[in-house]
């Protein structure tokens, strides 16, 4: 049987556990596919019972005739059930039990095992500790979340794949009140089988479905979920995500620069902006952005994104828009009707930004007419032409009929400034999934670490090793020197430079304790870059280029990308940095070569393409932009272990 019927329209439903008691979690499932009208076949299975909740119980799966499409399994010896699911030619199993990878080592230990042998006996899993299936068309209602004790659930073209089983009953619950309704919704639980990537899959291809929600703890299989998001892309069905949580600990276990800026958090953006997945940072702005993407194909912006305001409130319209700057949103007009609206004026307005060409998208506030007097201004929102341009409307007052009115007329609306505000910038930056530059892989580099960048291409200052006791090196003068074989050597007080002969050259390697030192030619340039590449160990390979130096961390002035990149892409990163745009001749400076250092970068991004992916970290810091090339005069390189 297909994956998706098995999860979303099974004919036959077995409930393996189901209890007899209405007030258990138990029973609540097959209260819920009653209540809410699931027309197929609800098996109860009870060893102790032979009636549940008025339907003929069975002692196991065994006993039951006819075909199971999905199990739900409730008890705690889930390997048990998962033997007569296996028995039954059941094709799926979603598994609400937990002591499994939630559990600790050991029950890591177990799931590994469980997973292995469903996958022998043919059976897929959803979970260990799922919360279930929603179809909300279908009348399925396989869960134990109590939000379906709701009398009717709100139906819509909006899906859900969660990480947190209760937040299902959120998204159903907050959605109902602005009167937004949801299609499926999936608690994935511990992902032991299926995951998030293999049910956006699913989704991409359901009818019912066309916008993708995710609500995420972490992310398992970074190329699983980037593939289903280009497929859901190509059947023009936006993709959001909400990630919980912004750990700071890839920041503490990094040993380079890029490894600290580079974090969880900003390598999930780069990663999300790759797989044409837009992000927002607020559970409500999850809710409530549907609308706006709904039959809508990323922008693709290569400046910020500007906004247009047409207002009936001031001070409401001015707590977006400040929210907005802070997003790096421009605005592009404001049109404030406080004093002056009426609902000729106000649509006038609204019509002619919305085809308008210095903006790409339209905020609609609204005052305390939205809760009294709709037809005022709401009502002219509800008539725009949704196909010109997004339009987001914020209404400042508890106005809950016209939030209604606006999700049943396709319209996002907001209740909250902060998730306006995230809801917009979202859309603006929100960008088609990348195509993978065919880069031809480099040769395996040996040697240390300048050797290493050299040959993948980029130059390196003319270096060498000086020895104790006499220290000879043949490099030319000036030079610098610094403490060989160790990480951030300026931290460390290990740099000496602009040495200029052989005494100030014995005076500071004194000065820095008689050990090794490394010499390299001293060379100026007119910006310091730094240029990183890390293997994350959560979305795969990442390029960064930034501000370099020894303030790159202090300043968080950089650029990333999921490496590979082009030197076209490359030159882009170049561009979104600050402290670099000295080298495009800022207030008549002399220019330094861009395109050198795209180069650089471009070649730095094939480490990901090595076989094995042998590298952890490797980083150039400072690169120096010359007028005219580039050199690496400091460089680290990290093998795996």
């Amino acid at each position: 049987m297909h994956l998706a019927r098995a999860l979303f329209a099974p004919r036959a439903v077995a409930l393996v556990g189901a209890s007899g008691d209405a007030t258990k979690n138990t029973a609540r499932p097959q209260r819920y596919l009653r209540k809410h009208g699931y027309a197929g076949r609800v098996v109860p299975v009870n060893p102790h019972r032979t009636e549940v909740l008025g339907e003929k119980a069975f002692q196991s799966l065994d006993a039951v005739p006819g075909e199971i499409d999905h199990a739900l399994i409730m008890i705690d010896d889930v390997e048990r059930a998962l033997e007569e699911c296996g028995r039954k030619g059941v094709p799926l199993a979603s598994v609400f039990s937990d002591g499994f990878a939630d559990a600790g080592l050991g029950g890591a230990e177990r799931q590994r095992k469980l997973v292995e042998r469903a996958r022998s006996l043919g059976v897929r899993l959803l979970g260990p500790n799922s919360m279930g299936v929603i179809d909300v068309p279908g009348r399925l209602a396989l869960s134990v979340n109590a939000v379906l004790d709701m009398d009717a659930l709100p139906a819509g073209a909006t899906s859900v794949v969660s990480q947190s089983g209760t937040m299902l009953g959120t998204m159903l619950s907050r959605g109902a009140a602005r009167g937004l309704g949801f299609a499926k919704l999936v608690s994935i639980g511990n992902e032991a089988d299926l995951g998030v990537g293999e049910l956006v899959e699913l989704l991409a291809d359901d009818p019912d479905t066309q916008v993708i929600l995710l609500f995420l703890e972490t992310v398992r299989n970074a190329e699983k979920l980037a593939a289903a998001a280009r497929r859901a892309h190509s059947r023009g069905k936006p993709v959001v995500a909400y990630k919980l949580g912004r750990s700071a600990l890839g920041e503490a276990l990094a040993r380079s620069h890029t490894g600290a800026l580079a974090g969880s958090d900003a390598a999930l953006d780069a990663y999300f902006r790759a797989c044409g997945i837009a992000r927002v940072d607020l559970l409500e702005t999850l809710i409530e952005i549907a609308p706006l993407l709904r039959g809508r194909r990323p922008p693709d912006l290569s400046r910020p994104g500007r906004v247009a305001v047409v207002t009936t409130t001031g001070g409401g319209a001015a707590s977006v828009v400040d929210r907005l700057g802070m997003l790096g949103v421009e605005l592009a007009s404001m049109n404030d009707l406080t004093m002056t609206a009426t609902q000729a004026s106000y649509g006038e307005t609204l019509e002619r930004l919305l085809a308008a060409p210095d903006c790409d998208a339209v905020l609609a506030a609204v005052g305390s007419s939205a809760q009294f007097h709709p037809q005022l201004a709401v009502d002219p929102i509800l008539k725009t032409r949704r196909e010109a341009k997004p339009v987001a409307a914020f209404f400042t007052p508890q106005a809950d009929r016209s939030l209604a009115l606006c999700a049943q007329h396709g319209i996002a609306a907001f209740r909250t400034p902060e998730a306006c505000a995230d809801a917009l910038a979202a859309y603006l930056a929100w960008r088609s999934p990348r195509e993978t530059p065919r880069s031809a892989p480099p040769r395996t580099p040996a040697g240390d670490a300048f050797g290493f960048f050299s040959a993948l291409g980029v130059p390196v200052a003319e270096n060498r090793i000086a020895e104790p006791p006499d220290h000879a090196h043949t490099i030319e003068y000036p030079v610098a020197v610094k403490i060989a074989g160790v990480t951030h050597k300026t931290e460390q007080r290990g740099v000496r430079l602009n040495i200029k002969d052989r005494q100030e050259f014995d005076a500071a390697v004194r000065a820095l304790g008689g050990g090794p030192v490394l010499v390299q030619k001293m060379h100026a340039g007119l910006a310091e870059a730094i240029v990183g590449y890390r293997d994350d160990p959560v979305v795969g390979p990442l390029i960064l280029v930034g501000a370099g130096g020894i303030l790159a961390e202090l300043y968080r002035d950089f650029s990333l990308r999921i490496a590979p990149v082009g030197e076209a892409e490359a030159a882009r990163m170049i561009s979104e940095v600050k402290g670099l745009a000295v080298l495009r001749g800022y207030r008549n400076l002399p220019p330094g070569d861009v395109a050198a250092l795209a180069h650089a970068i471009a070649r730095v991004s094939t480490l990901a393409l090595l076989p094995g992916r042998p590298v952890a970290e490797a980083e150039i810091n400072p690169l120096l932009v010359k007028g005219d090339g580039v050199i690496a005069v400091d460089a680290l390189l990290t093998l795996k272990e």
